[in-house]
């Protein structure tokens, strides 16, 4: 029996610490995936500099969560850090489980030191690559991990079988500490500083100091497909990824499958994920793995130096003079513009053809006057003010309850249902700014929600604006993946606006182009509180928000399940 139970724990530990899974290795007899996570302070040497960082684990990205199609998943979360914590399923559309979505403040109150919380939902009818992170403060800046759901037994992928499967984790690392980077820039009223490195699964790569053996490589063969499951798990940086000499072929985004695409370069906005086709053709050596930054605002500083891994071909030696991946300029459109244009879902679909609620909502950031006593410490804004962002010119609030708890059992007092539907202003949302005077870039504030029916059929246009400037904005979705039908530059015209509703792309994570808009579709069928948000974490601690509540339906399917009896406490 001790030996029984010894194997039993090995077998866990291996699924947990495994950062490659071959598609030969996958497990056919388990329905529920057990996990246990600790929260903790790991001690990691990057860029000459030691320091402590919260990790889960003790690993750096955090393990993977492996589950199949329909699969049960219980995480155990443990918090033995010093700080607040709650871990959020980016992309697990949380069907009737809205109590363990994660976002701190929206669906549960944190997990305080030394508390514990179980998180338990389903994979239902989703498979594919999605990602986990920490939804409290910017812990998220360290406290990540891969989901992998794979098809049900006997079920194969849309597209020919690969070798190996690859997951390959871009993100951002500062020797700052990022609770303390969160309270600096927040209590300067400016932005933070750029990150000290980018990263490829936790390492940064030759190109920084104290680096050239903190380098990824993935070791290959010559003449196999491997599929790369890409993931953006950076903080507040749009990235380029590329290798060199060698095409990426999308076969799905953000857990859904996609028409082939074959293209060179791809961009992700934090919280994306792709699922590229790589096909090892070129001659035997060493290829470069880059990450590179898009930056689509105007006069902002960030980190521009590309952080590289290798791709090793089997029989290359250290030797073998690396080639080198290009990558576009860091405001270059053209890719994103590509795969945009060319992302369909593999089908069929059916977006929503009719709508019963239609929101207009424009997105962008904002400078509130300063009315510090102590300006040069807490007025770092552009001329004097303090950074915000918003939604229809309301930056979000939040609060100090959960306000699922609140909702559920009317709590008063602490959000209101009156988020608008459309501008509060109509003026030309690239070029001016919402209010009368044209230098006047405020925003108002509050916790406003908007209401949903259960059941409806949705359309929401998004908006960038240039109030103070434009700028491409990955928004994130909870509780519900969308189709995106739109896609544009300038302002949305909804008589010359061209929609695809025969196969658009199904995503949970879209990013409204600079200066542009973009149009998405979902049915709103799980009823909850669900956040939307910018997933550039600065400007989400600005105000980029909106909470959607989707009430209960009829029947047992369509209603809420009491809240957990063990959900943290505010």
């Amino acid at each position: 029996m001790d030996n029984y139970i010894a194997s039993v724990i090995l077998w866990f530990v291996l699924i947990v610490e495994a950062q490659v899974l071959p598609i030969t290795a996958r497990w056919s007899s388990q329905r529920s995936q057990f996990y246990d996570f600790k929260v903790q302070i790991t001690r990691v040497t990057k860029l000459c500099n030691t320091k402590d960082i919260v990790t889960v684990n003790g690993l750096y990205p955090g393990p993977v969560l492996y589950a199949k199609e329909d699969d049960r998943v219980v995480v155990k979360v443990t918090n033995e850090s010093p700080y607040n914590i709650t871990i959020h399923w980016h992309g697990v559309r949380q069907k009737l489980s809205c109590w363990y979505d994660g976002p701190s403040y929206i669906t549960q109150c944190p997990i305080q030191p030394g508390q514990t919380f179980t998180y338990k939902f389903t994979m239902e009818k989703q498979k594919g690559t999605l990602l986990w992170h920490a939804h409290s403060s910017w812990l998220r800046g360290t406290v990540y991990g891969a989901i992998v759901a794979y098809p049900k037994t006997r079920v194969p992928y849309s597209f020919k079988g690969s070798y190996e499967e690859h997951i390959i984790i871009l993100g951002e690392y500062w020797l700052k500490d990022l609770v303390q980077l969160e309270h600096d820039a927040l209590s300067s009223g400016g932005s933070p500083p750029p990150a000290d490195a980018f990263t490829i699964n936790g390492h940064p790569g030759p190109n920084y100091n104290c680096s050239i053996n903190d380098t990824y490589k993935l070791d290959v063969l010559p003449g196999k497909t491997y599929l790369l499951r890409i993931i953006n798990a950076a903080l507040n940086m749009e990235q380029f990824f590329a290798i060199a000499k060698h095409n990426l072929t999308i076969v799905e985004a953000d857990g859904a499958y996609t028409k082939p695409l074959t293209v060179s370069q791809v961009m992700l906005g934090p919280g994306q994920t792709i699922n590229a086709l790589v096909t090892t053709d070129q001659q035997i050596g060493r290829y470069s793995m880059s990450v590179g930054p898009y930056m689509s605002a105007r006069n902002v500083s960030f980190q521009n130096i590309s952080s590289i891994a290798y791709l090793q071909y089997s029989g290359s030696t250290p030797y073998n003079y690396p080639l080198f991946a290009p990558l576009p300029s860091f405001n270059d459109t053209l890719v994103i513009r590509t795969v945009m244009d060319g992302l369909r879902s593999l089908g069929p679909v059916y977006p929503p053809m009719e709508i019963d609620t239609n929101l207009f909502i424009t997105i962008g950031l904002n400078v509130q006057k300063c009315t510090s006593k102590t300006p040069l410490q807490n007025c770092k804004g552009i001329n004097g003010g303090v950074m915000a962002a918003s939604m229809n010119n309301v930056s979000f609030v939040m609060p100090n309850i959960s306000l699922l708890e609140a909702y559920y059992k009317k709590i008063n007092g602490h959000f209101t249902e009156d988020f608008p539907e459309y501008p509060l202003k109509v003026y030309d949302f690239v070029n001016q700014a919402p209010n009368d005077i044209p230098t006047d870039t405020q925003s108002i504030t509050g916790t406003r929600t908007k209401v949903i029916e259960y059941g409806s059929r949705v359309q929401i246009i998004l908006q960038d604006t240039g109030t103070v400037t434009t700028e491409n904005h990955p928004i994130h979705l909870h509780g519900h993946s969308f189709y995106v039908v739109g896609y544009g530059a300038g302002n949305y015209d909804p008589q010359a606006a061209s929609f695809n509703l025969v196969d658009p792309p199904y995503l949970n994570t879209i990013g409204v182009p600079t200066g542009g808009w973009a149009a998405i579709r979902f049915v709103a069928d799980n009823p909850g509180v669900w956040f939307m948000h910018c997933h550039m974490e600065v400007h989400m601690s600005w105000g980029l928000s909106v909470v959607l509540i989707v009430k209960n339906g009829q029947g047992k399917q369509e209603v809420l399940p009491h809240p957990p009896y063990d959900q943290p406490r505010c």
